[in-house]
């Protein structure tokens, strides 16, 4: 396969690589350099619907047809697949994105674990049956739901394209997947390998482009069944209204500004490094990346201290560098509006203890930064700012810290860091979030399900409640009688 920047990207609708019917095309550029990357096919509304017609033919043709141990096979061909081509993969993702290398290699290990799950999970999907009195029987049946319309953020590009693909594929349902404009060339690379190991054509279709447009029209488009979307909670509140005629079923997994909870009995070797990598792993452009770190009172200046140098310590850099660990924002403009919401923290008062300076030059970077003395109404403390910022706010007990970690409208990931075993299982069931660490920084595996309360969204990723999301339940009643009904009596 070429180089991306040799390349150029059509859609990829019924098993191919196929020309857009306006054609549009946009040009794609390395995050980290500004240097073209490659020229990418933009999907409009007669694509979407070309790509729909295909996922319906394939329900109705041989996708409709595979039992579920060829789809396990399919499944587990697939994760060889993307760990025969890992170098291209891991490339293609780290110059699309600027993230580092190393980073993107641990998501593609997960992307390719995401698939093997699935395969495995295929003999747990199956009815129940039952006596229901007299004559009476009863069993239920478990049917893909039909056609999917999944949409992909730019910052999880590949990983969130496995998250997406892998269940509704496992369930037997056919898919119409929109990445982000500017990120779609892992989606379409995984699109090329499904079809290389025997998805049937029409099953995995890629249609890149533009939310309000291309976007819109396929959450709208009257045979897509459902709707599995990650993104910002504000476009999540739009797919909802734009979802409720014809009504879909929706997985919305939106915004976070997931709280670190540090209490002055923690394990300080632990927390802080966990800590640092919690925010700056993916240069804060992650939704349940730990942006408010709460801090008790008599640890606080000190772990300020030692947590702002081990940040500092940090090597901000080429994604390709096997050594970087944070590379660049998606985009100057991205930038820009991280370093607006720095500004607007030092104007309501918070320290800027690291960082807080927008580069000029070449690529998106922004240095890892600390804002101290942050009270949790600030905007900074409430709002989502998706980079590398986090903010420290000290609290005095544990009461005060559950309420400062739940008063946000968000409620996606938390951690607690804690002494105290039974501590940070009582605040576990306290804090209002999908997902709670107790002592450890991690959160997403495949096999425990993943998703928000609140304005986070709803539905869960990741996990075997994955597959109910993305098939129905029909039940069938009959009798075993040989009496006629006469139900009037007639």
């Amino acid at each position: 396969m070429a180089v991306a920047a040799e390349r150029e990207y059509g859609l990829f609708i019924n098993g191919e690589l196929t020309e857009p019917a306006a054609g549009e095309t946009r040009e794609l550029t390395e995050p980290a350099t500004g240097e073209q990357l490659a020229r990418v096919a933009m999907a409009g509304d007669a694509d979407v619907d070309r790509a729909v017609e295909a996922a319906r033919g394939a329900l109705a043709g041989p996708w409709g047809k595979t039992p579920p141990s060829e789809r396990s096979r399919l499944l587990h061909g697939l994760a060889d697949a993307m760990v025969a081509n890992r170098k291209e993969l891991a490339e293609l993702e780290a110059r699309s994105v600027g993230k580092a290398i190393s980073s993107v290699k641990a998501e593609l290990a997960q992307g390719v674990e995401n698939f093997r799950f699935y395969a495995s999970t295929l003999g747990s999907i199956a009815g129940r049956s039952n006596p229901i009195g007299g004559s009476l029987l009863f069993y239920s049946l478990k049917e893909p739901v039909g056609v999917v319309g999944q949409i992909v953020p730019w910052n999880y590009p590949l990983m969130m394209t496995t998250w997406k693909l892998a269940p509704a594929l496992a369930a037997g349902c056919s898919v119409v997947l929109k990445p982000d404009p500017a990120t779609p060339l892992s989606a379409l690379r995984i699109a090329e390998l499904a079809a290389e190991v025997g998805f049937p054509p029409g099953v995995v279709n890629i249609v890149p482009g533009d939310g309000p447009t291309t976007g819109s029209y396929l959450v709208r488009h009257a045979d897509v069944d459902k709707i599995a979307f990650t993104g910002s909670t504000e476009t999540g509140g739009e797919i909802m209204r734009l979802a409720s005629s014809p009504i879909k079923r929706l997985i919305l997994e939106l915004g976070g500004k997931s709280p670190n909870l540090v209490f002055a009995d923690s394990n300080m070797a632990d927390a802080i490094p966990s800590s640092v990598w919690a925010i700056y792993y993916a240069a804060g452009q992650s939704c349940e990346a730990r942006s408010r770190m709460l801090v008790e009172r008599p640890l606080y200046d000190e772990f300020v201290s030692v947590f702002a140098d081990t940040a500092r310590r940090l090597k901000v850099g080429d994604p390709l560098d096997p050594e970087t660990q944070v590379g660049s924002l998606i985009s100057t403009s991205h930038r820009d509006r991280v370093h607006a919401y720095v500004e607007a923290g030092r104007e309501e008062g918070a320290e800027i203890v690291l960082g807080g300076e927008s580069a000029d030059g070449k690529g998106a970077f922004y240095p890892p930064t600390v804002l101290a003395n942050v009270n949790h109404g600030m905007r900074v403390a409430q709002e989502e700012i998706f980079g590398p910022v986090v903010t420290v706010t000290p609290f005095e007990d544990e009461k005060e810290a559950v309420r400062i970690a739940n008063d946000v409208k968000y409620g996606l990931m938390a951690t607690v860091w804690t002494g105290d075993p039974a501590r940070g299982h009582r605040l576990a069931r306290q804090i209002k979030a999908g997902t709670i660490g107790i002592n450890m920084p991690y959160s997403a595996f495949p096999g425990v399900p993943f998703g928000g309360y609140k304005q986070s969204g709803f539905g869960r990723e990741l996990g075997l409640e994955t597959l109910e999301l993305y098939l129905e339940t029909k039940s069938v009643l009959f009798s075993t009688s040989p009496r006629p009904f006469n139900p009037f009596g007639l």
